[in-house]
């Protein structure tokens, strides 16, 4: 993976819809991103409504949960049928799955750069998560962008190996 870097984000707080489940009930995950996607407006205090946020965390087994979020500040109220989420400062790696490329390939690329860096993927205390190597996924995803070919930015919570 020759387009990745480290970096810092700050903490920040998150509104949208919440989709827990299996990898076979993915197709409904899609439609829970699609219809926020169409909510955006409704987000008064959106950071950046041109960007949407998918926060994965491997918390179900055989599944994940899933936060189809937009970055909102503190003036924004949850609305109706809408979740919270807070994102406390964390590094991480962070590259971008180009359109045109294979999404698995990227991911694959991911997990062979963490195998072979001094960083490993973070897992908050006492949480469980059932996928070891990438236990909290989040991903940036342009609003306006082809669902049949998509571009996105990954970023990876990490820490460095003691």
């Amino acid at each position: 993976m020759s387009d990745w870097r480290i970096v810092t984000r700050p903490a920040y707080r998150a509104v949208g819809m919440k989709w827990e489940g299996t990898f076979q009930e993915v197709p409904e995950l899609k439609k829970v991103i699609h219809q926020m996607r169409q909510r955006v407006d409704e987000l008064e205090h959106a950071v950046n409504r041109d960007v949407q946020l998918g926060l994965s965390y491997h918390v179900v087994e055989n599944g994940f949960a899933h936060y189809s979020v937009f970055e909102v500040t503190d003036d924004q109220n949850v609305l109706d049928g809408m979740v919270e989420i807070q994102v406390p400062e964390w590094t991480y790696m962070y590259t971008k799955h180009k359109k045109g490329e294979n999404v698995v390939q990227t991911y694959n690329n991911l997990h062979q750069w963490l195998h072979d860096s001094e960083y490993q993927a973070l897992k908050e205390a006492g949480v469980t998560y059932y996928d070891p190597y990438l236990p909290i996924k989040h991903e940036y995803y342009p609003t306006d962008q082809d669902p049949d070919d998509q571009h996105f930015d990954i970023l990876i919570p990490v820490v460095k190996e003691s």
